[in-house]
């Protein structure tokens, strides 16, 4: 709300279920996987009600409960947040469905992804991470001095592995190992290193322009950018 407030301009929630066990052990949570959507759920249509509706917000579910719950100052009108939600699993794409969200992946190579299936009605949408110059070696030589190897982070990323049962997380993790290259701008380098958590598309503006073009007619109707690190 004060954010709306200050800036005139929607904001977009992402929802996270939860998945690396020595964060949940730590909380002393054991819910399972798909409960942990399910009580998602709950708690993200407190939300919505709390920045849709004016008067006091009453809700009483299985894992949460409110009563005469009131957002102030409210969230001025047509400025409703949206919200995303991992649509990586069947779980999290009917948590996107349940709550009008963008179920949102992490993608394959264009060359191999499918057509956006039956989402049910929810919109989809792909997370990706962005360096494009107007010369392919020249973005390759900023992508590598801005991800470079770094053992401690391949090691971080394998014990992350091991405490975590992410489906998106998994899903990236057993790709083929792909190191990029002028020809194929889909690069994981950055997610294997631990340094960021999603794959990357690096090279001319033209042909990354080109990538994304195809992923928006695959269906994925929403972009969400990796954190940029400078305004080019």
């Amino acid at each position: 709300a004060t954010l709306t407030h200050l800036h005139d301009r929607r904001l977009y929630l992402n929802m996270v279920a939860g998945g690396f066990r020595n964060d949940l052990t730590a909380l002393d949570d054991t819910t399972a996987h798909d409960r942990r959507y399910e009580r998602l759920v709950e708690y993200s249509t407190i939300i919505q009600r709390l920045v849709g509706d004016a008067a006091p917000v009453t809700f009483a579910g299985e894992f949460y409960s409110v009563r005469n719950l009131r957002l102030t100052p409210p969230v001025p009108t047509g400025l409703a947040p949206g919200f995303f939600v991992s649509g990586s699993s069947e779980a999290g794409v009917a948590a996107a469905r349940a709550l009008g969200a963008v179920a949102v992946r992490y993608p394959k190579p264009v060359s191999e992804e499918l057509p956006v299936g039956d989402t049910g009605g929810a919109e989809a949408g792909v997370r990706l991470g962005i360096i494009a110059r107007g010369d392919a070696r020249e973005a390759w030589a900023v992508a590598r001095a801005r991800f470079p190897e770094d053992r401690k982070g391949q090691l971080a990323h394998q014990l992350a592995m091991k405490v975590s049962d992410s489906a998106w997380h998994a899903q990236l993790a057993g790709m083929a190992a792909n190191e990029g290259t002028e020809e194929n701008p889909y690069w994981l380098h950055p997610f294997r290193n631990y340094q960021t958590f999603c794959p990357y598309l690096v090279g001319a503006h033209e042909r990354v322009a080109g990538e994304i073009r195809r992923y928006l007619d695959l269906g994925y109707g929403n972009l969400i950018v990796d954190i940029p690190a400078s305004e080019e």
